[in-house]
């Protein structure tokens, strides 16, 4: 493909998501299995839509619409933010 039709591609995509963000909430999630965060167990996620919260599970769709289902038997530590 020529830079030129990349280049209109990928404004285009850009012009997209922006114009999506007008009616779509996403939300960053924060997930740590212990009581420390920072450290290796931590992840993190860019979230579209949550299914259940609940203290030991939490269910959801990514951005890139993967279902994701994440538990922990002592119970999850997490913090969800508004982008």
């Amino acid at each position: 493909m020529s830079e030129r039709l990349k280049k209109a591609l990928h404004s285009i995509s850009e012009y997209w998501f922006w114009f999506k963000s007008w009616f779509i909430t996403y939300y960053t999630l924060k997930v740590s299995y212990n009581n420390t965060w920072g450290d290796a167990d931590d992840q993190e996620f860019i979230v579209k839509k949550f299914i259940k919260k609940k203290p030991n599970f939490i269910s959801f769709y990514t951005e890139d619409g993967d279902f994701v289902e994440i538990s922990g038997a002592e119970g999850l530590n997490y913090r969800i933010t508004e982008i």
